[in-house]
């Protein structure tokens, strides 16, 4: 016997389009700070990680990149169980104010040569607080999001990634404009700091948004669980190990991505335009096309379609890099990221629906956070360090085949043990 799931209120529609905003925004502002810090990484090393040898200066700064991913473990576990504890709305309200200093501290952090070595400290600070707070944003945000839906919850999930399209999209316009139009002096002076005080004009609309939220009803008529990490380690640790799996494809593409204008300018020797482009073309994708993959897993179930994005990973990963390795141009390159960001929004875009579903109310914010900043770290951020050490042409399309082959036994664990869609 069928069931008809009655149509949502109105007061549901605008609870859960609310959520869709307070929930996006935040991410936005994480991953709009990420992105810019891994674009003007060449920039970032003169200022802040000077060095003789170039190469040596870009791997350190990108050390300070994976410095924030080191404690976003440590967000995930305390910021993931505060929200169980504590409720969504306080720790959605937490993340974004700790973005928010993060941010602050990048933007107007004094050089180098002004201060010395200080300077250095001051960045790997805002990395650290960036990290933390990111630890239990996605977590946090998410569950909030599908706790507040009424109905489709893969697309109303699927709007988290969408803002990080739109991040994406904005960095890369910033890059794109700043390093076409600003001579070097001008960006190495003051011009790379101009994302991150637009960053800083993000964070107080957020907070202000958040403030004024209601807390979910399943949050408030759940059974607590007196030590929700306990739980998570414990009775729910396979769905956590899956979960992590589950995560690779989708964080490895966005630093893929993002490692490319570092990529075209040290490795393949072409403007770092060429990479920006890509990425504008790559965040367009994401913002149109996620929230229509978002509305089809709904329908087809979201373990399936990532299944595809796998795959789809797995087969064009060495073809890709080959063919930017054999004609390093602009327009192959811009082809190439914007082909990376097709498979991102179809594997990325059902990740928060799928990763939700996996967890149990009780546990879903600290679970989901644990999961989600175990697979980003392992397996998507320290994808720019690795590889620009490894200086291989061919070490991203290797990297990336890896990661959808873990990907993919994970995908095959969730739909057989825990009877994801």
């Amino acid at each position: 016997m069928s069931t008809v799931t009655p149509a949502p209120t109105p007061a549901q529609l605008t609870a859960a389009r609310k959520a869709v905003v307070s929930s996006s925004i935040g991410n936005a502002l994480e991953w709009f700070d990420i992105i810019v810090y891994a674009s003007f990484a060449v920039i970032i090393q003169k200022n802040f990680f000077p060095s003789d040898d170039p190469t040596v200066g870009l791997i350190i700064t990108f050390a300070g990149f994976a410095v924030s991913y080191l404690i976003r473990p440590l967000g995930a576990l305390v910021l993931g169980s505060y929200a169980d504890r504590n409720g969504r709305k306080k720790g959605l309200t937490l993340t974004i104010f700790l973005m928010l200093v993060g941010t602050t501290l990048m933007a107007i952090a004094p050089t180098t040569a002004v201060i010395g070595i200080a300077a250095t400290f001051i960045i790997l600070l805002s990395r650290l607080i960036q990290g933390f707070s990111a630890g239990g944003e996605f977590g946090t945000a998410t569950t909030f999001l599908v706790e507040t839906a009424p109905h489709r919850k893969a697309f109303y999930a699927s709007w988290q990634v969408t803002s990080q399209g739109i991040s994406m999209f904005l960095a890369s316009v910033f890059g794109f404009v700043l390093f076409t139009y600003l001579t070097e002096d001008q960006l190495d002076s003051w011009g790379w700091r101009i994302p991150f005080f637009f960053g800083m004009l993000i964070g107080p609309v957020g907070w202000y948004i958040r403030s004024k939220l209601e807390e979910t009803s399943e949050f408030t008529q759940m059974k607590r669980e007196g030590s929700p990490l306990k739980a998570a380690f414990t009775t729910h640790l396979g769905r956590i190990l899956a979960a992590t799996a589950c995560v690779g494809v989708g964080t490895i593409s966005v630093y893929l991505i993002l490692y490319m204008p570092t990529f075209a300018v040290q490795t393949l020797h072409i403007p770092a335009t060429a990479g920006y482009l890509g990425g504008i073309v790559a965040g367009v994708v994401t913002m149109v096309g996620v929230p229509f993959i978002g509305m089809l897993a709904d329908r087809i179930g979201p373990a399936r379609i990532m299944t595809y994005g796998a795959i789809a990973a797995l087969v064009l990963a060495w073809p890709l890099f080959a063919l930017i390795i054999a004609v390093p141009t602009v327009p192959v390159f811009a082809f190439v990221v914007a082909v990376l960001g097709v498979i991102m929004a179809i594997y990325f875009g059902p990740l928060p629906a799928l990763m939700t579903a996996i967890f149990p109310a009780e546990v879903r914010g600290s679970g989901l956070s644990i999961a989600y900043n175990a697979g980003v770290t392992l397996m998507g951020g320290f994808a720019p360090l690795v590889l620009t050490w490894i200086g291989t042409l061919y070490a991203p399309g290797i990297y990336y085949m890896v990661i959808a082959v873990i990907s993919l036994v994970g995908l095959g664990f969730a739909r057989r043990k825990y009877a994801m869609r």
